[in-house]
C-alpha cells in the first residue's frame, strides 16, 4: 500500500491516519487513474515543470497539507480544511483547494491567503499557476512588504514573481476601521507594480487626507522604497515675514544611473515666481552637483535675483586630485531675504575654492603637493556697526608638505634611558598671494602682498603603555613682499622664529567604586614646557593668524595663534591633570574632572589680546562631566581668574532624558563683558497616546493621537531679548504626523527673519510641506523622530 501511494503521487510521499485505495483494473490502459483518499494527511510531490528552471538551480518541492485530501495520478488533487500549500517561497493557505498537475493550476476558495516575496494577499477566491506565479485574485486585501502599507482591490492579477496589476485599488499605512475611510489613502483606477524594476505606475490616482483630495493626477509613476524614479515630488510649503507664503512643486528627472536633476518652480506671495534647480552627476573619476536658483523679478526690490552653487571633485590621474566649490548670490541682501537658499555656514561670507593636490608615498615618507585659489563674496550691510571684516583671498596658494621618519642608523645612535625613540619630522614650504575682495573691510585695509614661508619640526617621541615624552624643535620662517609700504616704510621684510617644547604625561589606573558602581579610575597628569624667543612682529602684516580659543587643547599648544604670521614669545610651562571614572563593563565614562594652569617664566609681549602679559599664573581652566544615571547628563567648563576670584568664561550644560521622546536640556554661557546667554531645548509629550500605525484591532474609529512639543529658545541676558530660537509642536496619529513651528533667526541688531513651518508626514509614503523635521533635528539635542520606529508588520491584515 505504501508503494502504491508513492506511485500515485508521482514519486512523492504520503502519510495518513487512514487510507482507502480503489483496486485498479487488471489490464486497461485507458482506465481511470487511481484515487487516493487521505484524512489528516501530509502530501509532498516532486517539483513541477523543472524544465523551466535555470540549469543547476534548486528545484522546490510542492508540499500540501490539509485535514482531508484526494489525489489522482498526475491529474489533480483536492484538499479541504486548513489547507496549506508550500512551493518554494510561496505559501498558500485556504479552506478548499483544487490543483491540476497537468497545467500547474491551483484554484482556492474560502479564506485564501497568499504570502510571496514579503507581500501578503487575502481574499475569497484565487486562481494561480504556481511555477509561473500567474493568476487572478478576486476582492483581495493586500500588504506590500517593500513599503509596509496595505489596501484593498476589486481584482489583482499576478504576472510573475515581480509584477502585479491592481484594479480599483487603494493603499494606506493607517488602521482599517469597518465602514470608515483611513485617515489617508491613495486610490487608483488601475495600478501596476514591478518589484524587479522597483517602480509602480498608477492611472486615475488620488491622494486623500481626512476625506479631502489633496493631490490628483491622471497618471503617475513612483518608486518602491528609496529607489530613484522620474516624477513629481511632494510640494514644498514655506512662510516667513520677508517673502510671505511660498509654494514649490519639485519635479525629479532620473536622467541616467549616474545623473539626475530636480526642477522646482515656486511662487512667493510677496516676491513673485521663480525656479530652483539642481543637477547631480557621478561620473568615473568625477562627481558633483550644480544648483541654480532664479527669481526673474522680485516685486519687493524690483530686481532680478539669483544664486548658484557648484560642488565638484575628482581624479586627474597620476595621483592628482582636484576639487571646486563656489557659491555666489546676486546682491548683498540675499542672505536676509532668501536665507534658505544660502548654504554657507557664514551667511555673509560666500567662498569660491579651487584646489589641486597630489599625495605620494616615498622612501622618505609622505609628500603632498598642492595648489589653491580662494576667493570671497562679502555681503555687507547698510548699518556700519554690523559691517563684516573679510579674510584675505589666496590668489594663489602653492605649497609642498612632507612628513618623514628617520632611518634605523639614526635611531640606533640615539637611545636615551635605554629606550629607542622614533624620530619624526615635518616640512611645509608655501607661497601665497594675498588680496582683498571688492568692498571688503579688514583690520589692515589696503595691506595686500605676498608671503613665502617655511615651517619645519623634528620630534623624538618615546614612551611606554602608561607614559610619553616628546621633545620637539620647530622653526617658523616667513618672507613678505608688500604692495604698500608698512609703518616703517619697508616693502620687503622677513623673520625667523625657532621654538622648543617638551611634552610629558602619564596614564595611571586603578579599580574603585563610586555610588555603588564598580569603576576604573584614571589619573592623567600632563606637563608641557615651551620656549619660544621674542621676535618683533608689530610691523609685519597679518594675513591668516587669529587667536586660538583659550581651552584645554590650546593651553597645551606651543603657539596661541592659528596660521603663520603670528608666533607668541612664550617661555612657560602648562601643568594639569584629568581624572576619569569609567564603567569597566559598559565602557561608559561616568565622571570626569580636569584642571590646568600655565606659568610664565617671563613676560609675554606678543599676545592674542594685543597687550603684554606680566601675570605669572594664567587663569585656571576647570572642566568636568557627570553621567551617574542613564537619565542625567551634566558638563561644565570654567575659566577662573585667581586674582579677581571671578569666572571669566563659563559654560554649564545639563540634560534630562527619562525615556523615548522625552528630553530636556538647559545651558548657560558667560563671556564676562561680552555676552551672557541661557538656552533651553526640549522634546516632550503634552497629552494623549499615539496610536500604533499597524494596530488593526481598533474599532472605535476615533483619532487617538498624541501631542508633543519640541524646540530651542535662546535668551540674551545682556541684551534682554530672544535670539535665534525655534518652537514647534507635533501631532502623532500613528499613520500620519503633523508638525508646526516657528523659527527666528537674527539678521542684525534690531531685525530678524521669522519663518513659519508646517509639515504633514504620511508614514510609509512621504512628507509634505516645509522641512520642519530637519529644523528640529538640527536644533534640539537628543531629538528623536516620532516615526522612526514605524516598521512593516504582517501580523494582521485588513
Amino acid at each position: 500500500m505504501q508503494c502504491l501511494a508513492l506511485w500515485a503521487i508521482g514519486q512523492g510521499l504520503a502519510v495518513a491516519e487512514s487510507l482507502t485505495v480503489p483496486t485498479p483494473p487488471a489490464a486497461a490502459a485507458s482506465a481511470p487513474a487511481p484515487t487516493l483518499k487521505l484524512k489528516g494527511s501530509r502530501v509532498m510531490a516532486a517539483p513541477i515543470k523543472p524544465a523551466s528552471r535555470a540549469p543547476g538551480a534548486p528545484k522546490p518541492a510542492l508540499v500540501l497539507s490539509a485535514e482531508r485530501a484526494e489525489a489522482q495520478l498526475e491529474q489533480q488533487a483536492h484538499a479541504e480544511g486548513a489547507v496549506e500549500l508550500r512551493y518554494g517561497a510561496l505559501l498558500l493557505r485556504t479552506d478548499k483547494l483544487d490543483y491540476r498537475f497537468v497545467d500547474d493550476l491551483a484554484q482556492a476558495q474560502g479564506q485564501v491567503q497568499v504570502s510571496q516575496g514579503g507581500n501578503v494577499f487575502a481574499g475569497p477566491a484565487l486562481q494561480l499557476y504556481l511555477e509561473r506565479f500567474e493568476g487572478e485574485f478576486l476582492n483581495p486585501s493586500y500588504f506590500l512588504g517593500a513599503t509596509g502599507g496595505s489596501g484593498k482591490a476589486a481584482r489583482i492579477r499576478f504576472e510573475g514573481e515581480h509584477r502585479i496589476a491592481v484594479e480599483s485599488g487603494n493603499y494606506s499605512s493607517c488602521p482599517v476601521v469597518e465602514g470608515q475611510e483611513p485617515a489617508w489613502q491613495i486610490t487608483a483606477r488601475s495600478m501596476r507594480i514591478d518589484t524587479d524594476a522597483n517602480e509602480g505606475h498608477a492611472e486615475g490616482a488620488k491622494l486623500r487626507f481626512q476625506g479631502v483630495t489633496i493631490l490628483a493626477a491622471p497618471a503617475l509613476s513612483f518608486p518602491l522604497g528609496s529607489q530613484r524614479k522620474s516624477g513629481l515630488l511632494p510640494p514644498n510649503l514655506f512662510f516667513d515675514n520677508r517673502s510671505g507664503f511660498e509654494y514649490g512643486q519639485p519635479y525629479y528627472w532620473n536622467i541616467a544611473p549616474q545623473r539626475d536633476a530636480t526642477f522646482t518652480p515656486f511662487v512667493m506671495t510677496r516676491r513673485g515666481f521663480g525656479l530652483d534647480s539642481e543637477f547631480r552627476y557621478l561620473e568615473p573619476g568625477h562627481r558633483g552637483r550644480i544648483n541654480l536658483d532664479l527669481l526673474p523679478h522680485d516685486r519687493v526690490t524690483g530686481s532680478k535675483r539669483w544664486s548658484y552653487k557648484l560642488r565638484n571633485d575628482g581624479d586627474l590621474g597620476a595621483d592628482w586630485r582636484y576639487s571646486v566649490s563656489t557659491e555666489r548670490v546676486s546682491d548683498e541682501s540675499y542672505w536676509k531675504d532668501l536665507t534658505r537658499r544660502v548654504e554657507s555656514r557664514t551667511y555673509r561670507l560666500l567662498p569660491t575654492d579651487l584646489q589641486l593636490q597630489r599625495q605620494q608615498e616615498t622612501a622618505w615618507g609622505q609628500v603632498e603637493t598642492y595648489a589653491r585659489v580662494q576667493r570671497w563674496q562679502v555681503l555687507q550691510t547698510v548699518d556700519t556697526s554690523t559691517r563684516y571684516l573679510s579674510p584675505f583671498q589666496r590668489s594663489p596658494q602653492i605649497g609642498l608638505r612632507a612628513a618623514t621618519a628617520a632611518d634605523e642608523a639614526v635611531l640606533d645612535s640615539f637611545r636615551p634611558w635605554g629606550r629607542k625613540p622614533r624620530l619624526e619630522g615635518g616640512l611645509e614650504l608655501e607661497f601665497n598671494r594675498f588680496d582683498l575682495p571688492g568692498g571688503a573691510l579688514t583690520s589692515q585695509a589696503g595691506s595686500t602682498g605676498s608671503r613665502a614661508h617655511l615651517l619645519a619640526h623634528v620630534a623624538a617621541p618615546m614612551g611606554g603603555e602608561a607614559w610619553w615624552l616628546i621633545p620637539r624643535v620647530a622653526v617658523n620662517v616667513a618672507a613678505y613682499s608688500m604692495d604698500q609700504a608698512g609703518p616703517d616704510g619697508r616693502l620687503r621684510m622677513n623673520r625667523s622664529i625657532p621654538s622648543f617644547s617638551l611634552d610629558h604625561g602619564w596614564v595611571l589606573e586603578r579599580d574603585t567604586e563610586l555610588f555603588g558602581q564598580r569603576l576604573r579610575q584614571s589619573l592623567e597628569p600632563r606637563v608641557l614646557y615651551v620656549n619660544t624667543p621674542y621676535r618683533a612682529q608689530a610691523d609685519l602684516p597679518n594675513f591668516d593668524s587669529a587667536p586660538k580659543d583659550f581651552n584645554f587643547d590650546s593651553i597645551y599648544a606651543d603657539n596661541p595663534f592659528t596660521g603663520v604670521d603670528r608666533v607668541a614669545d612664550l617661555h612657560a610651562v602648562s601643568v594639569g591633570a584629568t581624572s576619569r571614572w569609567v564603567n569597566a563593563e559598559r565602557g561608559e565614562e561616568v565622571f570626569r574632572f580636569g584642571a590646568v594652569q600655565r606659568f610664565l617664566f617671563r613676560d609675554q609681549r606678543i599676545t592674542p589680546e594685543g597687550a603684554p602679559v606680566n601675570q605669572r599664573f594664567s587663569d585656571i581652566l576647570l572642566a568636568g562631566s557627570a553621567h551617574l544615571d542613564p537619565r542625567w547628563w551634566a558638563d561644565a567648563a570654567v575659566e577662573f581668574n585667581p586674582d579677581t576670584q571671578r569666572s571669566v568664561r563659563s559654560v554649564l550644560r545639563g540634560r534630562y532624558a527619562p525615556g523615548p521622546y522625552r528630553t530636556l536640556s538647559l545651558a548657560y554661557r558667560l563671556a564676562r563683558g561680552q555676552s551672557e546667554q541661557i538656552e533651553a531645548a526640549w522634546q516632550w509629550p503634552l497629552w494623549g497616546a499615539p496610536a500604533a500605525p499597524r494596530d488593526r484591532s481598533s474599532t472605535s474609529g476615533s483619532c487617538q493621537g498624541a501631542w508633543y512639543s519640541a524646540g530651542r529658545v535662546q535668551y540674551s541676558l545682556r541684551d534682554r531679548r530672544l535670539t535665534d530660537s525655534v518652537i514647534g509642536a507635533e501631532y502623532d496619529a500613528g499613520c500620519w504626523l503633523l508638525r508646526v513651528g516657528v523659527e527666528r533667526l537674527s539678521t542684525g541688531r534690531a531685525e530678524a527673519r521669522t519663518q513659519f513651518m508646517i509639515q504633514l508626514e504620511l508614514v510609509g509614503l512621504s512628507q509634505l510641506g516645509s522641512n520642519a523635521l530637519k529644523v528640529l533635528k538640527d536644533n534640539v539635542p537628543g531629538y528623536r523622530r516620532l516615526s522612526l520606529d514605524r516598521s512593516p508588520s504582517t501580523d494582521s491584515l485588513p
